[in-house]
């Protein structure tokens, strides 16, 4: 299948007529490249217009969480407060932390990595431009339905973590926990389709001759961190769904009096919530790689040792999310092991900080306003560093735990090494956005504000902590001795907040008034800087060829010329939105790929979704199964138009280089798209797998009262569908590949997943009735997962046959059925997990 974001030539052309001109040539490609104006701009998927919107939509959730902030320090700020009551107390901080966590931080670095990646990389867009822009609107539609809550009165009020059981129906018995959870998985679509996009472009769309060892750093903190992202959401999405399942029908995952256990929450989001933290932090780590070897006129110190620092990080972050669970009486040798693990994690982090600060000791740094900030992010991130050592500590977190001094750290670590950096990166870029040159007399006022104010603020609550003042309460006598700090805490919230008021004053005046810049402003030496300023729609006049990791610095004349049209696909053809696709590791130079053109289908796609999503929360499941199917149709349509009826054979990409397009590659960028999203897909089944073991091994209860029924006929079906429907999508492919008609295996393909569905709707009334023991809920959700993947199976198999008899594919144009392939044989290995546990489980349990 053809992922969606993929679009086809439509047609064959041969090489196309040189330009008559640079100039000629631009209009050209604008005309190809621009989103329409006026309500044209719905349709926009270009990858500076989606990331433009994910970094403003981010920053004005980030002024809402900002508000709820200051609601929680005027609440706190003397004893006795009746500002406001518990109950409204309770939803403003619960608000605060998802605002700040899952509507401002991770889409952030989102628009950060779309709008930044290409540029740097020498590619014209992203790899799939029509998922970006369906992330974004999954992103401010789910966003939206928190932010209507609050408004409304409705919002979560369990804390933005949701501990069960205080999050469950018999605690939390109105819409306020389904809005989170709800509201928080419409927006974990938006991560993971932008955590597969992120690897794709990085690893596929590079300009030529740009191995892996010559990416721009920033590249590197990207792939890793939307690596984590890929491994590190699915437990949350996972969580959330078990929950809601709870809520909804009554199925006991957390309840211990039906063989649940509210632990099994925390795990699960935390084995989401511990690597977030680094998922936050590593982009904005790469941002400092890269401005710091431009302001201090050095190059990095330690490329190499920063990338396997890097790899280190994301290895040990995965082993940490205990670390926020020491307190809940697990056992000594498992507290041994995770704060070692959380003291360990400091060393990747200190080879990337002594990296920066041996660059800026060899060279000869510029106090501009964004090394300000850069200074301002070392002082306060290594503060919170020094503290997170401190709560690794197990006796020290168990005096510290669930106190001021934990808000502290955490505001430390995520302020200096989040948002300080965004903040450099902001003025650092403020050229190449708006095209103008900054003058920083407010924006070192707004330092002074943000850095002044920030450390009054949550400096002293490491102090109201130690003193013992708890989180998340709401008043406290006066007596205790907190009132003193807790005010000054207050005064220095409103300080920083005036300090981002004039930043947003600042970058606003700036981008009015400003004057014009050239090129390449500050010297630096990659590539996002040899573009015209502001970035035109197609970003390259033509792509470039590297031959290092610093291409400014090796071709200092290299923007002027790529705007002569010196580089690659300097032409405009057939109205095709080209850019090239490399081999992942060295480089060189494999296919066209021809991307999508605006279009209103992703909005209306989430639309469809956002359908779904609030019919799911208001218990109309009709409509939500309405809304479930339009979205499928719909996600269906965007390759209706894709592809050609005819072999096109390779195409001039300039040069004198001749490549295939990426529909006749044989493993294109929709192709590695599937290869990723069924990692992530596999680690949502390993957490419920992971789930389901944890339970049987922890939870009290077990074993169930009730086991499997029989089901072994059913069983068999479930695994020899499935299999028969991964050997005919290979066979199907081979013989497609061979030029013969694979017709008859798609059709084989199509009746094993038949056969596969049978087998589930036979296993059903054989499992546990799930509301009465969680063994019969999670059997029930696995067996689900199972059937849900193999109806997608089906639907495949039918889509690729509909593709051969309409002559998309042949001997060269396989890839629907190299995608669908995998799909095949992603789900025949689910089945086969998944029935060995069920009834080994079910083995072991009646022994």
């Amino acid at each position: 299948m053809s992922a969606p974001s993929d679009t086809h030539p439509a047609r064959t052309a041969g090489d196309p007529a040189p330009p008559t001109s640079p100039v000629a040539l631009h209009k050209a490609l604008d005309a190809i490249w621009r989103t329409p104006p006026g309500w044209g701009r719905l349709s926009a998927v270009n990858h500076t217009v989606v990331g433009r919107r994910f970094m403003l939509t981010a920053f004005a959730f980030f002024t809402i969480g900002g508000l709820l902030a200051m609601l929680i320090r005027a609440q706190l700020a003397t004893p006795h407060s009746a500002f406001v009551g518990p109950a409204l107390y309770n939803q403003i901080f619960t608000m605060h932390g998802t605002v700040m966590m899952f509507l401002f931080a991770i889409p952030m670095l989102e628009g950060w990595a779309m709008y930044l990646l290409p540029k740097m990389l020498g590619s014209r867009d992203m790899a799939f431009p029509r998922l970006s822009a369906y992330g974004y609107w999954c992103y401010l539609f789910g966003g939206s339905i928190l932010i209507v809550a609050l408004a409304v009165g409705a919002a979560p009020d369990a804390g933005w973590f949701m501990y069960t059981p205080l999050s469950s129906r018999p605690y939390s018995p109105g819409i306020n926990a389904d809005v989170w959870l709800i509201g928080v998985t419409f927006v974990e679509i938006s991560a993971i389709s932008a955590a597969v996009e992120i690897i794709v472009t990085i690893l596929k769309l590079r300009a030529p001759g740009m191995s892996l060892d010559r990416m721009p750093i920033f590249a590197w903190y990207m792939l890793i961190t939307a690596l984590m992202m890929l491994f590190g959401f699915p437990p949350l999405i996972l969580g959330s769904i078990l929950l809601e399942l709870e809520r909804a029908f009554d199925w006991p995952f957390f309840d211990p009096t039906r063989g649940g256990d509210p632990l099994l929450w925390q795990h699960l989001f935390w084995l989401f919530g511990h690597p977030e933290v680094y998922i936050i932090f590593v982009p904005a780590a790469g941002l400092v790689s890269t401005m710091i070897p431009v302001l201090a006129r050095h190059p990095l110190i330690g490329y190499t040792a920063i990338v396997a620092s890097l790899v280190a990080l994301a290895f040990l972050s995965f082993g940490l999310w205990v670390h926020h669970m020491f307190t809940v009486g697990i056992p000594h040798m498992a507290l041994a092991f995770f704060s070692a693990a959380s003291m360990l994690v400091a060393i990747p982090t200190g080879i990337q900080i002594f990296a920066w600060i041996g660059t800026l000791a060899m060279g000869r740094p510029r106090l501009h306003l964004p090394m300000l900030y850069l200074l301002g992010f070392f002082f306060v991130f290594v503060t919170g560093g020094l503290t997170g050592v401190m709560v690794a500590v197990v006796p020290f977190d168990w005096q510290a735990h669930d106190t001021h001094f934990v808000v502290a750290h955490l505001h430390y670590v995520l302020i200096g090494g989040f948002v300080f950096p965004m903040l450099a990166a902001a003025y650092y870029y403020l050229p190449l956005v708006t095209g103008r040159q900054t003058v920083y007399g407010l924006g070192k006022a707004a330092f002074w504000l943000i850095f002044l104010g920030m450390n009054a603020t949550f400096f002293l609550m490491h102090l109201t902590g130690l003193k013992g003042m708890p989180r998340r309460v709401h008043t406290y006598l006066d007596a205790v001795g907190w009132t003193e700090l807790n005010l000054v805490s207050s005064i220095g919230g409103f300080v920083m907040t005036m300090g981002f008021a004039l930043f947003v004053v600042d970058v606003a005046l700036q981008r009015r008034y400003g004057a014009r810049t050239r090129r390449d402003p500050w010297q630096a030496e990659t590539l996002e800087w040899a573009i015209p300023l502001p970035p035109t729609s197609y970003a390259f006049l033509s792509i470039p060829h590297v031959d290092g990791r610093a291409p400014l610095t090796d071709a200092p004349q290299l923007g002027a010329k790529l705007a002569a049209g010196e580089g690659y696909l300097a032409h405009a053809r057939n109205g095709w939105q080209e850019t090239i696709a490399v081999e992942a590791l060295s480089g060189r130079p494999e296919q066209i790929v021809v991307l999508p053109r605006p279009t209103l289908l992703p909005l209306v796609s989430a639309l469809a979704t956002g359908v779904f999503f609030v019919s799911v929360l208001f218990k109309v499941y009709l409509l939500a199964l309405a809304g479930l199917a339009i979205t499928v149709c719909l996600l269906l349509a965007w390759t209706r138009a894709g592809g050609a009826r005819s072999d096109i054979g390779p195409l001039s990409a300039g040069r004198g280089l001749l490549l295939p397009t990426h529909l006749e590659a044989a493993r294109p960028p929709s192709w590695w798209g599937m290869v990723f999203l069924l990692l992530a897909d596999g680690t949502m089944l390993a957490s419920l797998l992971f789930g389901l073991f944890f339970l049987a091994v922890i939870a009290s209860g077990w074993p169930p009262p009730a086991g499997l029924d029989g089901g072994v006929a059913a069983g068999a079906a479930l695994a020899a569908g499935a299999f028969l429907a991964a050997l005919a999508g290979r066979g199907a492919l081979a013989r497609a590949r061979r030029g013969a008609s694979p017709s008859l295996l798609l059709a084989g393909a199509a009746a094993g997943g038949v056969v596969a569905l049978g087998g589930v709707a036979g296993l059903v009334p054989a499992l546990p009735d799930p509301t009465t023991h969680a063994f019969g809920a999670v059997s029930t959700a696995l067996l689900a997962y199972v059937g849900v993947h193999a109806a997608i199976g089906l639907l495949l198999a039918v889509y690729g046959l509909v593709r051969v008899r309409r002559g998309f594919v042949s001997a060269r144009r396989t890839s629907d059925l190299s995608i669908g392939s995998l799909w095949h044989d992603y789900v025949a290995g689910a089945a086969a997990i998944a029935l060995a546990t069920l009834f080994g489980l079910e083995g072991m349990l009646a022994g």
